[in-house]
């Protein structure tokens, strides 16, 4: 039963919701049991490849280079990502009621989006750091210091937390009154929105143009970098150092064309317009597979990662032994 508390407000009796309920995948019993043991496994790959990036940059003194800094907190990133939805998503699962606080609900609003603009944020970050480290490598070494590199990155958490509390506070002043059944399992704008007493247009097309703004500036700024970093990559009169070029970028290429392309789909339009299925697809898309195939994607095509991945598994081992 929904739960709620009776307050009068100019003669008016109005129903004021104080939980949800996240519909999250509904099917039988054992479909969800299922769901749990599939999504949990991949919760811990996730923890355990990203960690694994984290744990070799820190204790590797030759990945202490802007290029793995940056990439040792876009997976430290993807680690707090995961945290923001898999954990509520897991316990619903088992769960009877599968309900979410009206507090708690926005609180994990807010750092879902939080870090997934944080996400868009070091994107450009990464791609910048090899835009220099190609097309500057004289200066690069000047410009991209650890130092320096390290105050982008907090500028990059600080600015990215700074977005949405202002949204937030208004979506949280419209009245909800009744149904708080969210179709979704996560709390999502769109769905969140639709259980308003009120239309909230203005709300939801500001919403939309915050996130295509930050959608489209930032990819924008990484398709240009690029753009720069191919032209001169195809100056390269080695076929080697091409290829190494390449390898290099392909990378972050592909984590780039993961997260952008199933962000597009859901925020840059009017969050109303998409089906409740294809929101939860596209929202575990990029919030639960992608951080899962991240680690696989820069491990697997980056010698010096495996080579640091090797160094500490061959050092655990051999302090096992003793």
């Amino acid at each position: 039963m929904p739960n709620f508390f009776i307050s009068d407000s100019k003669d008016l009796r109005v129903n004021t919701v104080t939980e949800f309920i996240l519909l999250s995948f509904p099917c039988s019993r054992e479909i969800q049991v299922l769901l749990f043991v599939l999504f949990f496994v991949s919760y811990i790959l996730t923890l355990m490849g990203n960690g694994a990036i984290v744990c070799a940059v820190k204790l590797d003194h030759r990945l202490h280079t802007p290029m793995y800094i940056l990439l040792a907190n876009f997976s430290f990133l993807e680690i707090c990502y995961i945290n923001t939805t898999v954990p509520n998503m897991l316990k619903n699962f088992l769960s009877e009621t599968k309900t979410i606080s009206f507090t708690a609900c926005f609180f994990q609003f807010y750092f879902f989006f939080s870090m997934g603009i944080t996400e868009t944020f070091l994107l450009p970050l990464m791609a910048f750091d090899r835009y220099l480290a190609i097309c500057r490598p004289l200066h690069y070494p000047n410009i991209m210091s650890s130092h320096f590199c390290m105050n982008l990155v907090a500028l990059c958490w600080v600015t990215a937390f700074l977005c949405y509390p202002v949204p937030i506070y208004f979506i949280t002043q419209l009245p909800f009154c009744g149904p708080n059944t969210i179709d979704h399992f996560v709390c999502d704008p769109g769905p969140l929105l639709a259980l308003s007493c009120i239309p909230a247009p203005g709300i939801e097309l500001s919403c939309s143009i915050l996130s295509s703004l930050i959608i489209f500036i930032s990819l924008f700024f990484i398709l240009a970098f690029y753009t720069l970093v191919l032209r001169a990559v195809l100056r390269v009169p080695s076929a080697a150092g091409r290829r190494k070029a390449f390898s290099t970028c392909g990378s972050h290429l592909a984590v780039v064309s993961l997260f952008y392309g199933s962000i597009m789909v859901m925020y840059i339009s009017p969050t109303s317009g998409n089906a409740a299925g294809i929101q939860k697809i596209v929202t575990l898309f990029y919030s639960s597979v992608t951080p899962l195939i991240n680690p696989l994607i820069y491990s697997l095509r980056n010698n010096d990662v495996k080579a640091a991945l090797r160094k500490i598994h061959m050092c655990t081992k051999i302090s096992q032994s003793k």
